[in-house]
């Protein structure tokens, strides 16, 4: 089997969010895909295998961390949709088959890739204890994301406090299902975005996130009624960092970026 490594929601290397992606003929059994993203060892890697001609969907895809199966991956996704398209392997907007059901990504001609996803449906939470001391902040409001990101969203005072976040991971995994998303205004939206975030998983296995799309169908909603726009830009603020515009349209996320494969190899196991 053929694996790549692509970084996601980035246009240059060593950026943004690295994914493995392994396209295949069939899916091996469950205990092989998760022995393989155990290797591969970054936040997601994505399985994909075509699918017949006619039906709904194109390819299917399923997406795992090192530690479990998740229900949506954005940044896995989007560089799924790029190995397609820049190995000749799919043209055009291809159709993904998900167990969060049929994802659209369609390439533009400056190389971006625009990924149709639900939105998150936020419900206003209270903030539950020990949230503000693992965080080692003290959130201004609580949002439930539902159960296909399974997050819990907070807002914080500046984005001079999300970027120093230095939460406690351990005492983060008792707060929510995957993690939290920690969101503040952007400081200067001239810099060329509107809010900045952080996402920290560490009950699937992943500390930090560096670009995580499936949360940015729950920043949209929120910074969209915040902000009075449906287009927006989000930073996500990690150390490898990465951007990721976004349009709301009702039930439904448009997410946008690039990306760039930085690794091309065989899995010989």
């Amino acid at each position: 089997m053929q694996i790549r490594i692509v970084d996601a929601f980035t246009d240059r290397p060593f950026a943004g969010n690295p994914a493995g992606v392994l396209l295949l003929d069939a899916f091996p059994d469950d205990d092989r895909l998760q022995n393989v993203a155990l290797e591969v060892n970054h936040a997601e890697t994505a399985f994909a295998h075509p699918l017949p001609a006619g039906g709904e969907a194109d390819w299917a895809l399923r997406w795992f961390t090192p530690a479990a199966e998740v229900d949506m991956c954005g940044h896995a996704t989007l560089a799924t949709a790029h190995v397609l398209h820049t190995t000749g392997a799919h043209a055009g907007p291809v159709r993904f088959a998900t167990r969060s059901g049929v994802l659209v990504a369609t390439p533009a001609a400056d190389g971006s890739i625009t990924l149709d996803f639900p939105t998150a449906p936020l419900t206003k939470a209270e903030i539950p204890a020990g949230v503000a001391e693992a965080l080692g902040a003290e959130p201004l409001t609580c949002f439930d994301t539902g159960p296909r990101v399974g997050d819990l969203l907070v807002e914080l005072a500046d984005e001079r406090t999300v970027h120093a976040l230095r939460p406690d991971r351990k005492a983060l995994a008792a707060c929510s299902g995957r993690g939290v998303i920690a969101t503040a205004r952007a400081e200067n939206p001239d810099l060329g975005y509107d809010f900045v975030s952080r996402c920290f998983f560490p009950n699937v296995g992943i500390d930090e996130d560096p670009v995580t799309g499936s949360a940015h169908t729950a920043l949209a909603p929120y910074w969209s009624e915040r902000l009075g726009r449906t287009a927006l830009t989000g930073l996500q603020a990690s150390p490898r960092a990465g951007r990721v515009r976004t349009e709301l349209r009702g039930d439904r996320t448009l997410l946008s970026g690039r990306a760039v494969t930085v690794i091309e190899g065989e899995l010989l196991a």
